[in-house]
């Protein structure tokens, strides 16, 4: 177990009983290929939080298999910690932030807390009978949406189908194409690909940060003059003066943020002035609690905001974000849930029942269970 300072959060109405945490491996319909590496599974990492009234239900997703063990772990760890005390996220963020600080909030810490977070505030919204978006302030409807599902770095040939393929699987408009090949000519001829397939829809490129800065200013002055919606992350997340000089140059305008660890992140480019979208990915940002403030620093800059990955949580909170725009759909948590939201006609609708609506399939998390 960590060496952390245990905290305690003031008395509330409801306790935390249990902290329980699974590992699976699901198959993905469609391998991720980007610079990346390649997966055809992906690991997630379940939690169940049960209270006096409710059992609030979350996943993390870790990328790396092997980073499995040391996330489960350190939920385990905080499990511990928020065992005994009162249900209320705020004061759990607060307290596990404080708690992990000696070992920094990022990277598997602030994933830990994000995942216990997430389900935490499940059960808030369970205790109180409604659903999360209501819990906060909104209200359930339908949240515009893009096909994230497919699309990556295969042959030029096999795109046009695919996208064909994505744009009808729930009535979509919009889609995301990965680049940042070794070659300019294989990135125009995977868009040609995908508009001679089906038209001039409004397409996102992602890089994956596939390129330097030098050949990230060469290749996207190359492609600025086709239409494209955002250019995604074409060089290191971090870099953020490289993303100040892009933005000045280019036309296209630039999106990133999917790697922040939090509001701070966000805040400091911002003020660089690198960015006029941005994304977060709730297990990096800090749950719905990080979310929660991480939007604020967007909707006071004007910046919109988009989810990464979640979509069954974003459907939620986009409903309540100052600056929302798009939803990222991905389907690659559906194996193991029973009755899940699906898109259509473009948009995402939040199930209009209490929490966030996630219901695990029992019998596929054992089907698809590690062991840690």
């Amino acid at each position: 177990m960590l060496q952390t300072s245990r905290f305690t959060p003031p008395a509330h109405d409801t306790t935390v009983r249990s902290v329980t945490v699974r590992a699976v491996s699901v198959p993905l319909r469609r391998p991720v290929i980007a610079d990346i590496g390649r997966f055809d599974e992906w690991p997630l990492v379940l939690v169940d939080v049960e209270t006096d009234d409710a059992v609030g239900n979350a996943y993390v997703a870790p990328y790396r298999s092997r980073s499995v063990p040391a996330l489960v772990a350190t939920i385990h760890d905080l499990g511990e910690d928020v065992t005994g005390t009162p249900l209320a996220p705020v004061d759990f963020a607060a307290g596990a932030a404080k708690a992990l600080n000696v070992a920094g909030t990022a990277g598997v810490t602030m994933d830990a807390i994000a995942a216990l977070d997430m389900a935490l505030w499940d059960a808030r919204a369970k205790a109180a009978g409604v659903p999360l978006a209501v819990l906060l302030g909104g209200s359930v409807g339908p949240v515009r949406a893009y096909n994230s599902n497919g699309l990556w770095r295969h042959e030029a040939a096999t795109l046009g189908a695919e996208a064909r393929d994505l744009l009808a699987e729930g009535g979509f408009d919009t889609l995301k194409l990965r680049l940042g090949n070794a070659r300019l000519a294989d990135d125009l001829a995977a868009i040609d690909a995908v508009r001679n397939a089906v038209g001039d829809i409004d397409l996102m490129v992602d890089f994956n940060q596939a390129l330097g800065l030098g050949d990230a200013i060469r290749r996207c002055h190359a492609l600025d003059d086709l239409g494209l919606y955002w250019f995604e992350e074409p060089i290191a997340y971090d870099n953020l003066a490289g993303y100040a000089l892009l933005a000045a140059k280019l036309r296209t305008p630039l999106q990133l943020g999917e790697n922040f660890y939090g509001p701070r992140d966000l805040a400091t480019v911002v003020a660089g002035g690198g960015i006029a979208y941005a994304m977060g990915d709730l297990m990096r940002i800090g749950g719905v609690t990080g979310w929660l403030r991480t939007t604020a620093v967007a909707g006071a800059a004007g910046v919109q905001f988009s989810n990464h990955l979640y979509p069954e949580i974003a459907a939620h909170l986009l409903r309540v974000t100052p600056s929302a725009h798009w939803l990222e759909w991905v389907d690659w948590a559906l194996p193991i849930l029973a009755d899940p939201a699906l898109p259509a006609d473009g948009h995402l609708t939040a199930p209009d029942r209490p929490g966030i609506g996630l219901v695990w399939d029992e019998a596929a998390i054992t089907r698809f269970a590690v062991r840690v």
